[in-house]
């Protein structure tokens, strides 16, 4: 089977209801991004930190994965499909896809502050007082702006070993996420979708543009190949 890379950004979940990082009445709307999204912000009100990512957790249980996550899920039945996304959701395992990096993180899991390798599944509320095991404090096991990006090499391997590469909903303005472009071997056939795409397809060789919304934007995904690739 051909090797089919995914990267997903906000744009995937957002027709699910999840709201996203750069909406006008966004995900972070009320808070400044480094009050809930650094070290220093947990380290200054974890409290505070703790309960906008309970608030988060508790939408994502409430909403459902959308036509576009089971269209990558299906692409398993052709292709094998890897998918690394900027997500903090389940959706695209809830949709059924089988092999997924979230480089950002997971939303329903919570990590000790002590060891980063301690990480729990987690899906009620974590507040002040939930420890591992420890005895140290739990925390979002969220990769938050100044950290380090630790599924970030192993993401680029798969990049690089990648028949094609597919772009859907995300800015590409997001690093390091956004530079796994630059890993995509030469010629490898790269298909972008997003209803407002930022790369044009002189910027890439053998770039397709689908300028759509992620669900009918991987209806054109698959239409493209199944002709391609004889499916």
């Amino acid at each position: 089977m051909k090797k089919l890379v995914v990267l997903t950004g906000a744009g995937i979940s957002a027709e699910s209801g999840i709201k996203t990082f750069r909406d006008t009445n966004g995900l972070w709307e009320g808070h400044d991004v480094m009050q809930v999204a650094s070290p220093e912000g947990y380290l200054a009100n974890p409290a505070l930190v703790l309960d906008f990512y309970n608030q988060r957790r508790k939408q994502l249980l409430e909403v459902f994965p959308n036509k576009a996550h089971f269209n990558l899920a299906h692409l398993e039945n052709n292709f094998d499909v890897k998918i690394i996304t900027q997500n903090v959701d389940d959706l695209h395992e809830r949709a059924g896809s089988s092999s997924v990096i979230h480089l950002h993180g997971e939303l329903l899991k919570a990590r000790s502050t002590i060891d980063e390798n301690d990480v729990l599944d987690w899906q009620k509320e974590l507040v002040l007082g939930d420890l591992c095991s420890k005895k140290s404090q739990l925390r979002p096991h969220i990769v938050w702006f100044g950290e380090m990006v630790p599924l970030l090499e192993k993401a680029i391997e798969i990049t690089q070993n990648a028949d094609i590469f597919i772009i859907i909903g995300t800015s590409m303005q997001v690093y390091p996420a956004a530079s796994l472009i630059d890993f995509v071997e030469p010629n490898t056939p790269i298909y972008f979708i997003d209803p407002k795409p930022v790369v044009s397809e002189n910027n890439f060789n053998n770039l397709t543009i689908i300028t759509a919304i992620a669900s009918s934007g991987t209806d054109q995904l698959i239409s493209y190949l199944k002709v391609k690739n004889s499916l």
